[in-house]
């Protein structure tokens, strides 16, 4: 997976630069954080899956390499311990995608769109990929039980350091939260595909919390 990735990450990169030692300290610089130790579900394992399936939702993506780079950079900065892990994502890519001459309104609606992951909520109305990134980075809670129980066993391993009853309640907030909402996701492919079983995977890790 990982010479898939960085081949993946080069094709990317090089369509903005010729500077290939700036590519490889990009690409080492994303692979040393998505690498780290403390990282069991937000790793390249979540980018490798989000890259495939942006790239089945290729021909109706605005932006498509702004939305592979948001993807790259959307969890690069991630702490369970801090508030802030996806407006310091979003500041670190808009400064490292600079280096690649981006144009600076682009910049911005990757700086966006990253920030959107922090609540899954839609702040750039006019940018339809703005739904489309919620709903692969969510992805994962409409998939088979089995995968889901192992989706939430390796979050509460990024979140060790709290013991159960805190963490316990604060999963359940977020998850209750999510089962207000009218749909769990924006697109009309997730919602007929995911949504259902989505909701009956949060109901029953919240019967088991």
């Amino acid at each position: 997976m990982i010479d898939s990735l960085k081949h993946q990450w080069f094709q990317l990169a090089t369509k903005y630069t010729k500077d290939n030692i700036l590519t490889e300290s990009l690409w080492i610089e994303i692979k040393t954080q998505y690498e780290l130790n403390a990282r069991y579900y937000h790793n390249f394992s979540h980018i490798d899956a989000m890259l495939k399936q942006a790239e089945t939702h290729k021909e109706t993506i605005e932006n498509y390499n702004a939305f592979l780079f948001v993807i790259w950079y959307h969890d690069i900065i991630y702490k369970p311990t801090k508030q802030d892990n996806e407006s310091q994502s979003a500041v670190l890519a808009k400064k490292r995608l600079k280096k690649l001459h981006l144009k600076q309104n682009t910049l911005e609606n990757i700086e966006q769109l990253i920030i959107s992951t922090k609540k899954h909520e839609i702040i750039l109305d006019k940018n339809k990929d703005n739904a489309l990134l919620l709903d692969i980075d969510l992805s994962i809670l409409g998939s088979d039980w089995k995968t889901y129980q192992k989706y939430t066993e390796n979050i509460r391993k990024e979140y060790r350091i709290y013991p159960s009853f805190i963490y316990n309640k604060g999963r359940k907030q977020v998850l209750e939260h999510f089962l207000q909402r009218e749909t769990l996701f924006f697109t009309q492919p997730y919602q007929s595909k995911l949504e259902t079983q989505a909701r009956k995977n949060i109901l029953k890790e919240i019967e088991l919390l």
